[in-house]
């Protein structure tokens, strides 16, 4: 196995650290050349990128206390892709295999030793690809662990589910609809209330930007308090959600949307209401629950033949359009699991 003639590969980097919101012109395209064979001897694995995911989390990673990590006019964004195997000399992947994993914005991409938990096979294709971006991916997996596995949720109990029409909200919804909870879910358009309520199952929605009092708004939705918030948005929501959860409440903290662009994070002023109610807040990492996802995947199948999911993605086409995606999740512009096609399979 020889090294290979040189493709051109499009890649977008960061331009530098950033504060506040992101913009478009913090990453910049480029274009070198790769390799179309692994080297000789190596356990590496060359990628041809099919579908990017654009995700929150993302906005963490272009910050001084992290970026170090991934910022270098030699290295692209770091994300979620869906990828063919175009090469391999690891015993794990074999030319034409799909997986999904870590891999950076970029047309192709070699990944030398790669982690059997970071890089994975894809074996279940009665659904779209794309859908390992999101649905079976990373954020499915994230709506499985922070509402089945931390809340135990029971039948009967009261839901609330905020920036609950993206990739994990709308899932967190429908897995609770499926364990016979009531739940409410709260996103930022009319379009988007009507996605939860008519499309998704959700017993009722609210339009955050129509609401000036966000605790007696939830008041109104949960008379009898809240069981289980998963949280996505952080600051004047969760300090509105304290005094509406219930005896025994579960918070799971999947994430924190209103804060990630602030230099100065919000504080919440009544946190000793944990202690008032007997509430269970606990943060979580996806990663720490890895080993889950065969579990997982067998349950989605599941779900997937009787047909009780229903998932909604906002594409759009060409790796050029990444940076435009990734930043427009932070206004609200998408509608659903935001994918960006970078290749036809």
């Amino acid at each position: 196995m020889g090294n290979g003639d040189e493709m051109s590969n499009k890649r977008i980097i960061f331009r530098d650290y950033i504060s506040g919101f992101p913009k478009e012109s913090d990453m910049v395209p480029t274009t070198d050349a790769i390799k179309s064979k692994v080297p000789e001897g190596s356990n590496s694995v060359l990628l041809k990128n099919l579908y990017l995911s654009c995700d929150p989390y993302m906005r963490g990673r272009m910050a001084p206390y992290i970026s170090l990590l991934f910022l270098c006019y030699v290295k692209p964004i770091i994300g979620h892709a869906v990828s063919e195997v175009l090469d391999s000399g690891n015993p794990n992947f074999k030319q034409g295999d799909y997986v999904w994993g870590l891999v950076g914005w970029e047309q192709y991409s070699l990944i030398e030793n790669p982690h059997p938990m970071a890089l994975t096979k894809i074996d279940y294709t009665d659904v779209p690809l794309s859908y390992y971006t999101g649905i079976l991916g990373m954020p499915g997996l994230t709506a499985y662990i922070g509402f089945n596995e931390l809340t135990s949720p029971k039948k009967g109990e009261y839901v609330y589910v905020s920036a609950a029409s993206g990739a994990v909200g709308q899932l967190v919804g429908q897995f609770a609809k499926l364990m016979g909870c009531y739940v409410v879910g709260s996103a930022g358009s009319k379009e988007k209330v009507d996605l939860l309520k008519n499309k998704f199952g959700f017993d009722d929605a609210f339009n955050y930007k129509e609401e000036h009092d966000f605790a007696a708004t939830l008041k109104r939705y949960f008379p009898k308090g809240i069981d289980i918030y998963f949280e996505n948005v952080g600051g004047m929501m969760l300090e509105a959600v304290l005094p509406n959860m219930a005896l025994h409440g579960r918070i799971s903290v999947c994430g924190m949307i209103s804060q990630y662009n602030l230099e100065q994070p919000d504080g919440v002023h009544n946190l000793f209401l944990l202690v008032v109610k007997r509430v269970r807040m606990e943060g979580f990492l996806i990663s720490d629950y890895q080993h889950l996802y065969p579990k997982f995947l067998e349950m989605m199948k599941q779900y997937f033949m009787g047909g009780k999911l229903v998932y909604v993605e906002d594409t759009v086409e060409g790796l050029e359009s990444a940076p435009a995606a990734l930043v427009g999740l932070f206004s609200g512009r998408n509608v659903g699991k935001q994918v960006v096609r970078v290749a036809h399979e």
